[in-house]
């Protein structure tokens, strides 16, 4: 029995839109290069992983308001951040965060007067702290480096990969639509006010994952149907073949990580709701790329130095 198909055999020219394609990809890559600049200098909506700060998971016996916690730090803490967590193990339980503390010394300060204006404002209402977390700036300067290590070794990583698999032009390829899927998701998250944390960098490199699986789908069939074309004018022609022959199963699989995902933002809770948010894009901006990132990058690169068909 075959594979269930949602699309049927189709025959799009999807290398013939290919410079659309990359005029679409380019502004995606500049926008997450500038909000790659702006995590790398320190400017962009930081998490306390990275910016350093205060963070305290606290439980009360009865209901609370956002808005009387709020009322409750803003005198102190003006810039605290407040989300309550749905889902959660006990009810009414929120996420207190304040961030840049100047010092270790000043940052359990503050959480000690943060938990002083909760005991006082709300006295007849009994309150657990579940768990505190204190990040000083060194240590959230330190954990940013060590997150754009992993991104960048993890892009050398795929170029070794399908070197080794394929050849070194499809290694390059595959490297820029991973890179340009993980910009796009992080420029898009970031413009949309999201913060930039470790769980936000861990979104990022398992769609970097999902989207080399994706492309490697493609360049095994790109590499079958070459078997049939000998010749050199036929080369687009055997890649968009391949690209058509995978896109149910690309379809399929798409849809069903979404299946997984979708239910994680609407229902995990705010703690899960960046990481499911940024791999629900990662799977669509992956899909977009291995179609019309990766393989039209090998098509341009053979038209320009022919090696395949001599």
């Amino acid at each position: 029995m075959g594979m269930f198909r949602i699309i049927p055999d189709t025959n799009i020219n999807f290398i013939g839109v290919r410079k659309m394609a990359f005029f679409i990809s380019l502004v995606l890559i500049a926008l997450g290069l500038f909000t790659l600049v702006t995590v790398w200098t320190g400017t962009a909506n930081l998490g306390i992983d990275f910016a350093g700060g205060v963070m305290v998971y606290v439980a009360f016996d009865k209901p609370v308001a956002i808005e009387d916690l709020r009322s409750a730090l803003i005198g102190e803490f003006p810039d605290a951040q407040i989300n309550e967590l749905k889902g959660f193990e006990k009810p009414n339980a929120f996420i207190l965060k304040t961030k840049r503390p100047e010092a270790e010394g000043e940052a359990q300060s503050r959480l000690d007067t943060m938990e002083g204006l909760i005991a006082s404002r709300f006295a007849d209402n009994s309150y657990e702290v579940i768990s505190e977390h204190i990040i000083g700036p060194a240590v959230g300067e330190t954990l940013r480096k060590d997150a754009q290590w992993a991104v960048m070794i993890s892009l050398i990583a795929i170029i070794l990969y399908i070197w080794v698999r394929f050849d070194f032009r499809s290694g390059i390829a595959a490297t820029i639509a991973t890179l340009h899927d993980v910009l796009a998701v992080m420029g898009i998250m970031l413009i949309m006010g999201y913060e930039f944390d470790l769980l936000l960098v861990t979104a990022l490199l398992t769609l970097a994952g999902y989207s080399l699986t994706d492309t490697v789908v493609v360049f095994d069939r790109i590499r079958e149907n070459l078997k049939r074309w000998r010749t050199k004018g036929e080369f687009a022609t055997a890649v968009n073949r391949s690209i058509n022959e995978v896109l149910s199963r690309t379809f399929n699989t798409s849809i069903t990580v979404l299946f997984v995902v979708l239910p994680l933002y609407f229902l995990g809770g705010e703690v899960l709701k960046t990481f499911a948010l940024a791999l629900s894009m990662g799977v669509i901006v992956g899909t977009y790329s291995s179609i019309f990132v990766a393989s039209p990058i090998v098509v341009e690169w053979e038209i320009r130095h022919p090696s395949r068909f001599k």
